[in-house]
């Protein structure tokens, strides 16, 4: 039996500073003439690109977006990051330890390693890549067409015990959202927060949380205790 451990993108495995963010907001005006509502997340549904830009879109122009139109938009939405990458590369950094406790991970017959992020596909494996982490894991889960965080989770989830007898999931994740989430499929949550304010998870419900995983100590300490290892 194994463990499999699955991971947010954005704040979990890399830092942006907000600028993929203000990318995603750039790239709608650029391309609907309107201006974005906001880049506080909170403010949306659900904290996926899918629902966010179907909301932003709704919100102007009365009706859904076709996929000719958020294609066109992710288009812009891509390049504006790459752009952003080569111009700031010093930017967008790993999170301390990252990369290397995914090699760990996946050379221990114990584990397996996924992806389930709020983000789209395309996005997301730049973003992997950037920092060196395999871009298209074989067990993941994105925001295309998928309108909730739990429905994204369970994709993974369901690629990964469609190969192998899994024992345990465990998701780490850097919001509060993260939180929710887990507790509404009763996973176990390793929260991540840069800024060492760990009670900004802890409020909110989570009972481990990491400031990074340099060294990956902490983590496999919390690793552990969950799986009984």
């Amino acid at each position: 039996m194994k463990t499999f451990v699955l991971f947010d993108i954005d704040g979990t495995l890399l830092y942006s500073e907000k600028v993929d963010s203000r990318c995603f907001a750039a790239s709608y005006e650029a391309v609907f003439g309107e201006r974005f509502p906001t880049i506080d997340w909170r403010k949306f549904p659900e904290v996926t690109d899918h629902v966010i830009f179907r909301t932003a879109f709704r919100q102007h122009f009365g009706h859904y977006p076709t996929e000719a139109e958020r294609s066109v938009f992710e288009e812009h939405y891509l390049d504006a990051l790459q752009a952003a990458r080569a111009q700031r590369p010093e930017e967008f950094l790993e999170v301390p330890g990252a990369v290397a406790l995914w090699h760990q991970l996946e050379q221990d017959e114990r584990y397996l390693t996924g992806i389930a992020t709020g983000g789209w596909q395309r996005p997301a494996a730049l973003k992997l890549a950037h920092v060196g982490i395999p871009p298209e894991p074989a067990f993941a889960g994105y925001a295309n067409n998928q309108f909730s965080r739990v429905d994204i989770l369970q994709m993974a989830i369901d690629r990964v015990t469609a190969e192998y007898e899994v024992d345990h999931v465990v998701y780490v994740g850097d919001a509060v959202w993260d939180v929710t989430t887990t507790q509404k499929m009763n996973l176990p949550l390793i929260g991540v927060r840069r800024s060492g304010d760990h009670h900004t998870l802890h409020i909110a419900g989570a009972s481990r949380v990491i400031t990074n995983y340099a060294p990956p100590t902490a983590f496999l300490s919390h690793l552990a205790e969950i799986t009984g290892a």
